[in-house]
């Protein structure tokens, strides 16, 4: 997103917790803990919006989850509030929702079921979004990431695949449409296998213009046929349902 979101903006500040390099042309960079409210405030000082993709993004032991994906984002909250930034695109994830199965369909209304510590910390993030959207009106895009990435990997990634061109299109309409609120909505292309329903956001705006579908024959090719009784095909969240105590 680094080239693509510099078309959203004057001006694009970066923050990662290790060193990104040099700015580019129209970037910033502060390199910050997200877990140092100190460098959270000094970070969101001048931000008209917030796109917040930081933390630790896969199931990990508790401390790390803890510090950056629970800490980090109260601290990152607490910063748009004092800096007064009253829009936030806050990446949320798939893994929210992971012990539906397969066979279910999801919406912004089904309640949470987090396969593991990482989802559970973004059970968090759109709780303490809500809180924040409720007592101080700062608009939330809680984006329920499936699977980014150049290509789908294997047959789970036909449902929740979302190539970059869309997300940087969701991340696009979650910015400029007119009234946000407090949403919850689900980062897919438009595949035609999918088990989750955006009917609750369509005031953001989002029509995804890439598709799964194209990939599916070369994905059937080199996959095997699934085992049934395996609670990664089972269930939504997929492998993340079988990681035991890390």
């Amino acid at each position: 997103m680094r080239e693509r979101l510099k078309a959203n903006c004057d001006v694009l500040r970066l923050s990662d917790l290790v060193d990104m390099g040099q700015a580019k042309a129209g970037e910033e960079i502060v390199q910050a803990d997200l877990a140092d409210s100190q460098a959270v405030l000094a970070m969101v000082k001048d931000c008209q919006a917030i796109v917040h993709f930081g933390g630790v993004s896969v199931e990990a032991p508790w401390t790390p989850i803890l510090q950056a994906n629970i800490i980090g984002l109260y601290n990152l909250y607490e910063a748009a509030r004092l800096h007064g930034v009253k829009r936030v695109v806050f990446a949320s994830s798939n893994h929210v929702m992971g012990f539906y199965r397969q066979s279910e369909v999801v919406d912004a209304l089904s309640p949470p079921r987090p396969d593991g510590f990482y989802g559970l910390s973004k059970a968090f993030g759109e709780d303490i979004s809500r809180l924040y959207f409720d007592r101080y009106g700062i608009e939330t895009a809680c984006v329920r990431i499936g699977s980014s990435y150049p290509e789908p990997k294997d047959r789970r990634m036909l449902a929740t695949w979302l190539s970059y061109d869309d997300l940087h299109r969701l991340i696009t309409a979650c910015l400029t449409t007119q009234v946000l609120g407090h949403s919850i909505i689900y980062g897919t292309s438009d595949n035609s296998i999918s088990w989750y329903d955006n009917h609750l956001a369509k005031h953001i705006g989002y029509r995804p213009l890439d598709s799964s579908d194209v990939f599916r024959e070369a994905v059937y090719a080199r996959t095997g046929e699934p085992d049934l009784s395996d609670p990664a095909i089972q269930f939504q969240g997929g492998g993340f349902v079988k990681i035991g105590p890390l």
